[in-house]
């Protein structure tokens, strides 16, 4: 369903894009620019993992409290040799205080007997009865009180995807709840009567593929995948080829976004247009200069809620989502859209004269190099890429390119 007639004008050598269609760059940034960031909320750390940070992470005191062992071995009080006495037992609220020529074992993390100048590590140690021999640098193995973050100071800005490492963070500084911009919700719905969902095609049918592409590609883009009540379990909505299903199901549907595939071209069987217009629904984009996927559009409800029309071929559906849907969830987690770098492409790939084309390569140390497969119905090409070449409308051959990743959670 990619080529509908209200897409492409025929021409004397097949089909060409639509003259109004928006340039692939401008289409993004129109999408981004169109969705917006949900509102912080509170969420405790076991429910904060992907989410993104709506205000500074603030350490609310100083980390480590007290001098604590950064390493197992023992704590000494100047010059050696030393005479042992006792062990700090790991959690103990009041580990002494050392004279001179005193030590005391000690484990990693244990708070430091007072007066402490040194760790001499078990590995370095040589320990005679009593006496204890070694290195024992002023400073030397200690973790310093503060030495990570002092009381108030700002650890990481807001913005920042939460992840394991902002989560465990998080917990060293004594946070139990962070405050964030929750994941967007989406929806996705597949339309055709055409579409079978087990086993291989057939006469007439038509093996769904996007349909098993779809809830991989919501979650790594850093939404949540939620049915058409908008809540899980997380699934893919299918719908016969129906205007006034197709109508309910938009209307009926609680997501942020909902992403519509199957219908977004202009032949009898595609209604996402007629359904959106009945809705009263505003076009965003309507037609994306770019190959495959031309046909994709976005378009905003009047409650606010946005609508992703997808092409019905695969890899034309795959090219959407990476054009619109990453630009406008990465908006709606409060996030930059994210530049693409620059390659090479040593043996050159074709130019369309008017698109830009989204082509499958593999990444060597000489650039990138075309892998061929690209057509809007396959996927063997994207499913073997390292990346999506970004191709520049021209009159001729590009030898440099930018790269889109493949997958929408590399940035």
């Amino acid at each position: 369903m990619e080529d509908g007639p209200g897409n492409v004008l025929s021409g004397g050598r097949g089909l060409r894009t639509r003259p109004d269609a928006v340039a692939w760059d401008a289409a993004r940034v129109l999408a981004h620019a169109a969705a917006r960031p949900g509102a912080a909320v509170s969420r405790p750390l076991d429910a904060a993992d992907g989410c993104v940070l709506g205000t500074p992470l603030v350490s609310p005191g100083a980390v480590p409290p007290v001098d604590r062992a950064a390493m197992d071995g023992y704590a000494v009080r100047g010059p050696g040799p030393w005479r042992v006495d006792g062990h700090v037992v790991a959690g103990a609220a009041d580990p002494g205080t050392l004279v001179d020529g005193q030590a005391t074992g000690i484990v990693t993390g244990a708070a430091l007997p007072a007066g402490t100048t040194s760790v001499v590590r078990y590995e370095d140690a040589v320990v005679n009865g009593d006496r204890l021999e070694g290195p024992a640098e002023d400073g030397r193995h200690i973790r310093r009180a503060g030495e990570e973050c002092k009381p108030g100071e700002q650890l990481l800005p807001a913005g920042v995807v939460v992840d394991p490492a902002v989560l465990g963070l998080a917990a060293a500084v004594g946070l139990n709840r962070l405050t964030v911009i929750p994941r967007p919700t989406v929806a996705a719905v597949v339309t055709g009567d055409e579409l079978v969902h087990r086993g291989p095609s057939g006469p007439g049918r038509v093996r769904d593929a996007i349909g098993p592409m779809l809830p991989g590609l919501i979650t790594r883009a850093g939404a949540q995948l939620v049915t058409h009540g908008g809540t899980p379990p997380r699934s893919v909505q299918h719908l016969p080829d129906s205007l006034s299903e197709l109508t309910r199901a938009l209307g009926e549907t609680e997501a942020d976004l909902i992403l519509v595939s199957g219908s977004s071209a202009a032949g009898p069987a595609d209604h996402l247009r007629p359904a959106l217009t009945s809705l009263g629904a505003e076009f965003v984009v309507d037609g994306v200069a770019c190959r495959p996927g031309h046909p994709q559009a976005l378009a905003r409800l009047t409650d606010g809620r946005l609508v992703l029309g997808l092409p019905g071929n695969p890899f034309a559906a795959l090219v959407a989502f990476l054009t619109l849907g990453v630009a406008t969830i990465t908006r709606m987690r409060g996030l930059r859209l994210p530049e693409l770098t620059h390659i090479a492409v040593p043996g050159g790939v074709p130019c369309h004269p008017t698109s830009t084309r989204l082509v499958p390569v593999r990444l060597t140390a000489h650039g990138a190099v075309p892998i061929g497969h690209g057509g809007s119905a396959m996927l063997r090409g994207p499913a073997a890429a390292d990346a999506l070449a970004v191709v520049a409308p021209g009159p001729a051959e590009a030898i440099a390119a930018r790269l889109l990743p493949l997958d929408p959670g590399i940035a």
